[in-house]
């Protein structure tokens, strides 16, 4: 019986667990970025403060992308610099499409770039 009941609870724990990270995510808006060889069709962005989840699209570079965002001003070279929930959760293979955990943003200026493909960096600014 005490079986039963653990079982019970960890199901339960987990349940409620996952809708509460989809409940997050719900609130979060969708920012659908694509790539093609070199660059991002999107050469900047004007976002309002609030949670966003980045897509980001593979279209036919030949091989796998991500995407950095970094505050505007901070070295972009540096790791430490880069706002990690923005990150794809994994690299985008050839024609295919990832998304960032959600990422929240307050009033400034930030680049975007991916550094496998390599792109530029390019503005994106939240008011």
């Amino acid at each position: 019986m005490k079986k039963i009941i653990a079982v019970i609870a960890i199901a339960l724990t987990f349940t409620l667990t996952g809708n509460a990270q989809d409940t997050m995510t719900s609130k979060a808006t969708t920012v659908s970025l694509e790539q093609t060889k070199g660059v991002f069709t999107q050469t900047e962005l004007t976002l309002t403060e609030g949670d966003y989840i980045f897509e980001i699209a593979n279209n036919n570079v030949g091989h796998q992308v991500g995407f950095v965002l970094v505050p505007k001003g901070a070295d972009a070279s540096k790791p430490e610099n880069h706002i990690q929930t923005a990150y794809v959760t994994k690299a985008v293979e050839n024609n295919t499409k990832e998304r960032s955990k959600v990422t929240k943003l307050t009033k400034g200026e930030y680049v975007y770039f991916c550094p496998l493909n390599p792109t530029p960096q390019y503005t994106l600014t939240v008011k």
